[in-house]
């Protein structure tokens, strides 16, 4: 379903007019697809993120359970020692004892015990409570885990019913027409490619972080856009963005909105090439700014990497971030 809005789609017969309504009600249903799966793809950050403290707080609580059993057999081992000394009533036994040496000996040894079955009291009440409190955040981040899993379902099922409807409306054409929608979008392309790679050449001389990061981007130019690809031959926005990052040796998550939280804020009149630009509310892509007004980019299903202009039309620029 590569199908891009061409400029030179628009002419004067009512067919092809009519042509270009579809193909704009395509590219239109790609876009928010587009949308859809990237927010997936923020719920699937957040998802394995809370995940993994979810592990990791289940290995404490399982810690925690160790070390109760063990302060409830420690404390066991000394009621027994106290019940086979004969408690209270050994105590009383030895101090009516003919030998004052043998009670305060014995005295002494009961004492220790009641001490220290004291202590051991106040260890298993405590590690009792921390096992209490942290079962209760195993809890609460299970709700999460699950919320999250519901959202990155949820949003990925949009964006697929956005391509089934957009299938439904190309499937109403005929051949001849699907193949003419065809022919034009790949023909749009191309030439996107062809302007692009001769655009690149003028960025050869980039440096720091940001220029290792174009440089990555900018050798992927022609690669296609797939929902949730992170390379190496196709790639979604922040997919790209993620690895071209990578490669100058940053680390961002998978998600154009979870990466938005990242780096140093960068007002619009100061963006420099490599820093990150963000589109969409919420926020839903990402691209790399190239210099001159140009980005690159991995746009939307049925489009490739390429070099574009910094305005998306519906998508506003909502701000600009440098790692």
């Amino acid at each position: 379903m590569a199908f891009a809005l061409s400029a030179g789609l628009v002419a004067p017969t009512h067919a092809a007019q009519s042509l270009a309504q579809v193909q704009a009600q395509v590219a239109a249903l790609q876009d928010e697809a587009t949308s859809a799966a990237e927010g997936a793809q923020e719920a699937k950050v957040k998802l394995n993120s809370l995940t993994k403290t979810l592990n990791g707080i289940k290995a404490k609580a399982a810690v925690q359970g160790q070390t109760l059993s063990s302060l409830q057999k420690s404390l066991g081992t000394i009621a027994l020692e106290q019940y086979k000394a004969g408690g209270i009533g050994q105590s009383l036994e030895l101090l009516f004892s003919s030998d004052p040496a043998l009670y305060l000996s014995s005295a002494g040894a009961l004492d220790s015990i009641s001490r220290s079955k004291s202590a051991q009291l106040r260890k298993y009440h405590a590690a009792q409570q921390r096992l209490n409190a942290t079962t209760l955040t195993v809890n609460d981040k299970l709700a999460l885990v699950m919320a999250a899993q519901k959202k990155y379902k949820a949003q990925s099922a949009i964006a697929k019913a956005k391509l089934v409807q957009a299938e439904a409306i190309l499937s109403k054409l005929t051949k001849a027409e699907r193949e003419r929608l065809a022919k034009l979008a790949a023909d749009q392309e191309n030439a996107d490619q062809t302007t692009s790679k001769a655009l690149a050449k003028k960025y050869s001389a980039l440096s720091g972080r940001g220029g290792k990061a174009l440089k990555f981007a900018l050798a992927q130019l022609g690669d296609r856009y797939v929902f949730g690809a992170a390379g190496m031959v196709t790639w979604d926005c922040s997919g790209l963005t993620m690895r071209a990052f990578q490669f100058a040796g940053v680390s961002l998550p998978h998600s154009a909105a979870a990466q938005a939280r990242l780096g140093k804020s960068i007002p619009f009149k100061s963006i420099q090439p490599g820093d990150l630009l963000f589109y969409g509310r919420p926020i839903s892509h990402v691209s790399i700014y190239l210099g001159g007004g140009k980005m690159v980019h991995a746009p939307r299903s049925g489009s490739r990497v390429k070099i574009a202009n910094l305005d998306l039309g519906s998508k506003p620029f909502v701000g600009a971030r440098r790692f």
